[in-house]
């Protein structure tokens, strides 16, 4: 098994200083025990792909086109949808927030949006983007899928680049981008005098008024061979909220419940994949000898110094 972690390490100051107080005692005796790891040496904070993504990519096969990973292709059919053939983007309802200076856009989760809201504002919308010639497409609450032929080769960054942050600096800047910057004015535009977000804002709610499109590109099939891949998500949310003290009790349980199981199980062709924001190190099974069974618990060293270079 490929165990993918998000959000392994924080990228603000104020992370990295509850990094300090993490303690790790399964992944510490992996990284004692298998083989050193392998680090992503392309990515940083800038690419429109996350590592995590990345990292998917590279245990599926796929190209390392940055903003162009299927994710979004691949998604869809994990929530159980069989689309056409055809390049596919992931849209998500979000709510931006304009300031003096800059635009921001909260994570889709602030929302709260259930099936029947979802759905709702889905119908609303559906047929504005049918007559662009964009097949839509429901696929969990938070997850809408969209396909068109441009979005073949529309470089696109992930929504986890985005959530909590200035948008600007990862607007698309292809040949394709003005048609879609319009498309979002007109959409924006549509929701923004929407009875549905009157009702949300009566309510107390966050109005959505925009969608963010991410993980564009054509779908590609894993290749051959390749083994089960799980990504293990539950620090996203408390990192991209900055919630640290949430985030280290999530990172203890994950080492105790998924990593742990992990390094007893210990066959060949498992690894573990850390992501940060900047970069990701891998670690893969290594058959340890005598020696280094008997030395491991010496070896053995707090995460941390790792962790801060993700």
């Amino acid at each position: 098994m490929q165990l993918i972690v998000p959000f392994a390490a924080p990228l603000s100051d104020a992370g990295r200083d509850a990094l300090q107080g993490l303690r790790l005692p399964q992944l510490s005796a992996l990284m004692a025990r298998w083989a050193s790891p392998q680090r992503d040496v392309e990515a940083d904070e800038f690419t429109l792909n996350t590592p995590h993504e990345r990292a998917l990519a590279r245990a599926l096969g796929w190209p390392l086109a940055d903003g162009a990973l299927p994710v979004a292709a691949h998604a869809a059919v994990a929530d159980g949808l069989r689309l056409p053939t055809r390049p596919t983007g992931l849209l998500s309802p979000v709510h931006q927030q304009a300031g003096a200076e800059r635009v921001s856009l909260f994570d889709p989760s602030d929302l709260a949006l259930d099936e029947a809201a979802s759905r709702e504002l889905f119908a609303i919308v559906q047929p504005w983007f049918d007559s662009l010639g964009f097949a839509l497409h429901w696929g969990a609450p938070a997850r809408w899928y969209v396909q068109h032929d441009l979005l073949a080769t529309l470089a696109t960054a992930s929504l986890d680049r985005v959530a909590g942050r200035h948008i600007n600096p990862w607007l698309p800047l292809q040949r394709e981008a003005p048609l879609l910057r319009q498309v979002q004015s007109e959409l924006q535009m549509l929701l923004y005098t929407h009875a549905f977000n009157d009702a949300r804002e009566a309510a107390g709610a966050l109005p959505v008024n925009a969608l963010w499109l991410s993980g564009t590109g054509p779908a590609v099939a894993p290749a051959p061979g390749r083994q089960e891949v799980q990504v293990d998500d539950r620090l996203r949310r408390h990192a991209l909220r900055e919630d640290w003290p949430a985030w280290l009790q999530a990172w203890q349980a994950l080492d105790a419940q998924a990593i742990g199981p992990l390094l007893a199980r210990g066959q060949p062709g498992d690894s573990l994949t850390l992501a940060g924001e900047r970069s990701s190190a891998s670690f893969h099974f290594n058959q340890p000898g005598l020696l280094a069974r008997l030395t491991a618990r010496w070896r053995a060293r707090p995460p941390a110094a790792l962790l801060e270079t993700l």
